[in-house]
């Protein structure tokens, strides 16, 4: 059996920075990643905030997910040169649909296409 990848036991506290970063040097702001968070897994900010105080692993942080974004099906696209809709193991591929986001938001796109609205 193949040991689990590294990230998931990566606290989800020591990559949200650079997630943040990321969108920040490209003129977006951590609201915005918030939003993007709190779309995909259901965490409002308080819960987010809480999950970063507690320093949850990223298997941990989408186990306690209030809820998956029904629409997570329409992230579609590459990633760190991974197609999302491909990955075979379904915390990994939580784990991309995040990536995407942020790098869609980085990228400068429309909240709304974002979110899938």
């Amino acid at each position: 059996m193949d040991k689990p990848h590294r990230i998931f036991s990566t606290s989800f506290a020591s990559v949200y920075p650079l997630y943040v970063s990321k969108a920040t040097k490209k003129g977006r702001t951590q609201d915005e990643v918030d939003e993007v968070i709190g779309w995909l897994t259901g965490y409002s900010r308080a819960q987010l905030q809480a999950v970063i105080d507690a320093k949850v692993d990223f298997e941990a942080f989408f186990a306690q997910a209030p809820r998956l974004n029904p629409n997570v099906g329409l992230i579609k696209g590459v990633v760190c040169g991974v197609r999302v809709e491909d990955v075979a193991d379904p915390l990994m591929q939580k784990i991309r649909y995040l990536d995407k986001l942020v790098d869609e938001l980085a990228k400068g796109k429309a909240m709304s296409k974002i979110l899938r609205a």
